[in-house]
């Protein structure tokens, strides 16, 4: 359903996006943020999901200003690349990779004329809610089970658009009481708590479940159908 097109960002770096296009005339644009596999199979799905729903969507890879043509899946192996290349990513100067984010978000409403949301997953949910505290053009953000946005600074944070998020009562990367500080933080975000693992939106993980990815889903359309109109 999709396609990979080159975007630039505001330094000029160059790096590729996968865009979904609905079957007819987009109602608005989903910017889809990677977990630390890279734009693989399964962010694929999720953004051509998106576009099923009617979104013109545009998944961005992350992981290019420190290594190129990520796409890898779930084995151990995987899971310390992964990890790897997050930290790579989290030691670039300041702003590292949220100007990519940035040019994804204008080639969205470049492409429709309309709205666009952000929705994100493991280390796409951090850059979620960063995106929503720092970024322009955005009308709704959806990060999922968002690894780093509950502890150190990040709960602080001011986000400038309508918030939704999703976390997992059984995450050890995303302890329970620190969501509970971040509802506390945050009362304007809207917080769900799932009988869940993280990762439970992936059906390519052990981790994955789903109950909780169905209405996890449904709470995001909804979200998104309110706040994208």
């Amino acid at each position: 359903m999709g396609k990979f097109i080159d975007l630039t960002s505001a330094d000029g770096f160059v790096f590729p996006a996968y865009v979904a296009e609905p079957a007819g005339t987009p109602k608005a644009a989903v910017v889809v943020l990677q977990e630390i596999f890279g734009v693989n199979s399964h962010i694929r799905s999720v953004a051509d999901g998106y576009a099923a729903a009617g979104y013109l969507a545009v998944a961005p890879a992350t992981f290019h200003r420190v290594r190129p043509g990520v796409d890898i899946g779930y084995t151990d192996a995987d899971m310390k690349t992964g990890m790897e290349l997050k930290a790579a990513v989290e030691a670039l100067p300041a702003p590292g990779v949220l100007p990519d984010v940035q040019a994804a978000i204008h080639h969205a409403a470049k492409s429709t004329g309309g709205k666009v949301g952000i929705v994100g997953y493991c280390w796409g949910g951090l850059l979620t809610w960063r995106a929503a505290c720092t970024l322009s053009g955005l009308s709704a953000a959806v990060p999922y089970y968002g690894g780093g946005m509950t502890a150190g600074d990040e709960p602080a944070r001011k986000p400038a658009c309508p918030v939704l998020a999703h976390f997992g009562n059984q995450d050890h990367w995303i302890p329970l009481d620190t969501v509970e500080a971040f509802k506390k933080a945050q009362p304007g975000v809207e917080v769900h708590v799932y009988d869940a693992n993280h990762g439970f939106n992936c059906d390519q993980r052990g981790s994955y479940n789903e109950a909780a990815a169905k209405l996890a889903k449904e709470r995001t359309l909804a979200f998104l159908a309110q706040h994208l109109a």
